[in-house]
Formats: C-alpha cells, sequence, structure tokens
C-alpha cells in the first residue's frame, strides 16, 4: 500500500525528475503540495491602507514597449539612443509633451529616490549602466538633485562588480544591504554581520519555511528562521522607488519587475525557493516599503536571455533592443513574459505556454497590485528604428 509517507520515500530516494508517476499519483502530489503549501503573513501587508502612490500605480494596465534596431551593435549600448528609447517610453505612457513633466509626474526635488536595478548576473546580464545613466540624466534634467538618487540592490559587492562605482556615477549614493568591508570580511571586528544592520525588524515576510545555512552561504542571507527582513533601504532610506530589472526568464516563468522587487528587498530568500517562489514574488510587493512606494518600472530589454536565467549563460543571452515602461509592475512583467516565451518557442526551448509560469502574475493581480489578464492591458509599440 502506497502510503504518504512511503511516496515521500520514493521521490526522495529517485529524484523528482526520475519518477513518472501515474495519474492517480500525480493527482495525490498535487493534493500533497496543496496541503503543506507552507502558511505566509499576507494578511498582514493587506491591513495598511493603500496610498495614492499604492500598485499599480498612475496607469494601471498600461505599457510601452519601445524598440530601436540601433540600441546595441557587438554588445556595445548607444547612449544616445537608448535616451531616445526612454523619453519615448515615458511620454507615451504619461502623455505628457515634455520629458521633465513626465518624470515630476513620478517624483519630485524634495524626494530621495531610489534606482533598483540588478546585478546578480554579473557584467554579462546586469542591468546596463547605459540605461541606468539616461533615466539619472532625464531626472536630473526634471530637477531631481544627484544628492536625492539612490542606486541599490542586495549585495553592494556585487554592484560594484558590473560597474556601479563612484566614479561612474559621481555624486550618486551606491549602496546594497549586504555588504563586505575593504579586507573582503562580511563580518565587523565584534563577529557582526554588516548585513544585520541593514534589514529593518519591524517589517518581514513571514512563512512557515526554514532552511539551515552553511557558513559561506549565510551572510548571502543574513538570517535564518521563518522571517525574512525588509531593507532598510526600502523602509528608511528612500521615499520613491523606480525599478529596473532585465528581460530574463526564470525557467518557463520570467524574473523582472516583481521578482527584483520582492527577491531584492529582503533577507532570508533561499528558502522560498522551493515552495513559495511565485508567492514571495507576488505577496512581499504588497507590503507598503514596495507596494507604496514603486511608481515606475523601467525594464531593460537590450540585452536579456531567454534560457538559463537568472544567471548569464552566453549561449541564451539576446538582444531584444526594447525597453518596457509601466507604472503597473504586474502589466509589464505579463508583456515581459509573451516576449519571452515567443522566444523561448522559437528556439525550440519549450513547445507552448506554461500556466505555471504565470501564477505569480495572477497571484499579484488578486492582492490588487496590478493586470495580469493580457485582453485588459493596454499595450503600446513604438518602434524608433
Amino acid at each position: 500500500m502506497l502510503t504518504r509517507r512511503n511516496f515521500f520515500k520514493i521521490i526522495t530516494a529517485s529524484g523528482f525528475s526520475a519518477v513518472v508517476l501515474p495519474p492517480s499519483l500525480q493527482k495525490m502530489f498535487a493534493q500533497i503540495q496543496s496541503e503543506e503549501k507552507p502558511a505566509t503573513n499576507i494578511k498582514d501587508a493587506l491591513k495598511h491602507p493603500r496610498t495614492a502612490n499604492s500598485m499599480p500605480g498612475k496607469f494601471p494596465g498600461k505599457v510601452v514597449q519601445v524598440y530601436h534596431d540601433k540600441c546595441i551593435d557587438k554588445n556595445k549600448f548607444d547612449l544616445n539612443t537608448i535616451d531616445d528609447m526612454v523619453k519615448s517610453g515615458m511620454l507615451n505612457l504619461t502623455g505628457a509633451k515634455d520629458i521633465s513633466d513626465a518624470w515630476r509626474m513620478f517624483v519630485s526635488p524634495k524626494e530621495i529616490i531610489g534606482l533598483k536595478v540588478n546585478p546578480v548576473a554579473g557584467t554579462l546580464l546586469s542591468t546596463s549602466l547605459e540605461i541606468t545613466q539616461v533615466i539619472i540624466q532625464q531626472m536630473e534634467k526634471a530637477g531631481i538633485p544627484k544628492k536625492n538618487i539612490v542606486i541599490w540592490d542586495r549585495r553592494e559587492f556585487e554592484l560594484h562588480d558590473v560597474g556601479f562605482t563612484e566614479k561612474k556615477f559621481p555624486g550618486i549614493k551606491i549602496i546594497g544591504t549586504e555588504r563586505k568591508d575593504n579586507k573582503d570580511s562580511f563580518y565587523d571586528t565584534k563577529g557582526k554581520l554588516y548585513g544585520e544592520e541593514m534589514i529593518d525588524k519591524e517589517w518581514y515576510y513571514l512563512a512557515e519555511a526554514e532552511e539551515k545555512y552553511d557558513a559561506e552561504t549565510l551572510p548571502y542571507m543574513i538570517n535564518e528562521g521563518k522571517y525574512s527582513y525588509f531593507s532598510k533601504i526600502a523602509t528608511q532610506q528612500v521615499d520613491k522607488i523606480i525599478n529596473v530589472p532585465i528581460l530574463k526568464n526564470a525557467g518557463s516563468s520570467v524574473t523582472l519587475c516583481l521578482k527584483n522587487l520582492a527577491y531584492g528587498s529582503i533577507s532570508n530568500t533561499g528558502r522560498l525557493h522551493k515552495k513559495l517562489w511565485a508567492e514571495t514574488c507576488a505577496e512581499v510587493c504588497a507590503f507598503p516599503p514596495l507596494r507604496d512606494k514603486v511608481v515606475l518600472n523601467v525594464v531593460d530589454g537590450i540585452k536579456g536571455c531567454y534560457n538559463g536565467g537568472p544567471g548569464a549563460n552566453p549561449q541564451f543571452i539576446t538582444e531584444f533592443k526594447s525597453v518596457l515602461i509601466g507604472s503597473d509592475p504586474v502589466a509589464v512583467d505579463r508583456v515581459g513574459y509573451e516576449i519571452i516565451l515567443k522566444k523561448r518557442i522559437e528556439e525550440k526551448v519549450q513547445k507552448e505556454d506554461s500556466p505555471k509560469g504565470r501564477k505569480f502574475l495572477e497571484l499579484a493581480q488578486s492582492l490588487q497590485l496590478g493586470i495580469a489578464d493580457l485582453d485588459k492591458i493596454e499595450l503600446k509599440k513604438v518602434n524608433l528604428s
């Protein structure tokens, strides 16, 4: 007789990929997965009243996709072309006639603006320095002083590794939650992780899932246990966030706006990948430090990947030569999902759409973070070539 205990012995011994289950056992496995889904504190997030800035922002369900064939050539980015692309996207999104007016719909000179970039895959596939420079230059012209602009991500040293440095971005603060000192140590002289002073224990994502980390991994997680704490960068140090992710896949899904925010803004994420990937992408973004501060999403699709993501595998990196812009992170992710899906099918990586890959978008829509229904998204395509 196949009991639940025996069932788990089989899949543990063989590995999931090695087990071919008949329909009856597939049903049992689905039921077990459903029953054992770890609980989270998403209800705590929903208790906080929404604000005028809450997702999906000023333009729910609206996405602008700008293409230019000359924005990159032989891996060299053309700054002026990218500037034109971002301008076009902003003007088409907002309806403004002046680019400074368009930016001032989202940010003001008195606010601290955080640019949430993504350097995780290294120099092969980072948020480009060029699109970041363009955003900063356009904000400066709109009256935002450099001293009020912050470039940030989880790991400060990864930002430096891909070129987000004081030399290339003079006057801009560049910070991360997880840090090393000039001796390449994560720990101070008292044996405390530098990252511990960067997490805000007043704000957390609680999930009934735990994982023990070894000594090498812990500095990248900051803490173990059931709590993932929000970075003080998001909770205390910035007033508004402009999200600048990369157009790339994560298996049959994507890691764009929501993933860049959720997994980039909290500690102790390793435990969340196994059973709560979709839930984390959606639910963490429903907490006020993100929900009420992320006012704009500018997806760097000049260069991206369609397979092997979120890491960087050269054979799967491609030039999409596009920028996606919108205040609605769910709608932007849905459009990005379609771009990557099309490429995956063309390259025979995937035969057809996988509903599982869109689960996080449906969850985010249910949390009122944006529009996941493609038929309800207003997509404007602009070709500047």
